[in-house]
């Protein structure tokens, strides 16, 4: 077993830094969320690119229940994948689709925390806030979700963050914020709320952050806590111009070719 994770994630690794598909990995690494969990974080140890943030993965909690996962799962995110507002990102027939999210900055004074993050201690560490937008996919010539494992496995499934203007935080009621997202060519909107997410992001927010004191995370800077979708994952049927508002928190965008 140790020999071939290492094998499975060294062709993942490969997929990731050459931008290419290979086939799907065996069913064990994906249908048990802890076998997914040791060879995403294995994949991510190969990686020498700096990591600037986190992500949540499975906050919805139907889809939850539906996969029959107690919890969402965390992932790493690399510095080549998070973009400015506006720039373009290309997919392939391994793309799932885009989600808007609720992006935090979060203080490197984190990492000399020692205590449980609250929802009443977790604001001394927020710097700022931003809407995001998130293209998912796999690194593997496969679709759709059968385990939460297929996504925690390779990579988290993201493949680019597109964040918009940061906001300093404050307080506002994150549970009930209004987002959609916007084909400027066909002018199709998928509209959501913030609840969507795992009861709201901020209790997303506290669970990474929560994961990484477990996990013995440390950085040196700071960094990006991006919470999950508050649309779902909505398909790419057609290419072109997408903009993503999330009410209160702002605006964002990326050009799909």
């Amino acid at each position: 077993m140790k020999k071939e994770i290492e094998k499975i994630a060294d062709k993942l690794v490969y997929a990731y830094k050459k931008n290419k598909l290979i086939n799907p990995i065996p069913i064990k690494f994906t249908k048990n969320i802890e076998n997914a969990t040791k060879l995403r974080k294995l994949c991510e140890s190969k990686i020498n690119t700096k990591v600037v943030g986190f992500k949540a993965g499975g906050t919805a909690l139907p889809v939850l229940k539906k996969l029959k996962e107690k919890e969402p799962f965390y992932s790493a995110i690399f510095k080549n994948n998070v973009l400015k507002s506006g720039k373009g990102v290309k997919i392939n027939r391994s793309t799932l689709g885009i989600e808007v999210e609720v992006g935090y900055l979060i203080n490197k004074n984190f990492f000399n925390n020692r205590k449980i993050i609250t929802m009443k201690n977790i604001n001394k560490y927020i710097t700022h806030m931003m809407p995001c937008i998130e293209v998912v996919g796999y690194r593997q010539k496969k679709q759709g979700i059968k385990f939460l494992g297929d996504l925690a496995s390779d990579f988290g499934a993201n493949i680019k963050f597109l964040i918009g203007p940061k906001k300093k935080f404050k307080r506002v009621n994150i549970g009930n914020l209004k987002c959609d997202i916007k084909n400027v060519k066909t002018g199709n909107i998928v509209r959501g709320n913030t609840n969507s997410v795992y009861i709201n992001p901020l209790n997303s927010l506290r669970f990474v952050l929560n994961k990484m004191i477990k996990d013995k995370v440390k950085l040196d800077t700071n960094f990006y806590v991006f919470t999950g979708s508050t649309v779902g994952v909505v398909p790419l049927k057609n290419k072109g111009m997408y903009i993503a508002k999330i009410d209160k928190i702002g605006t964002v965008k990326s050009s799909i070719h």
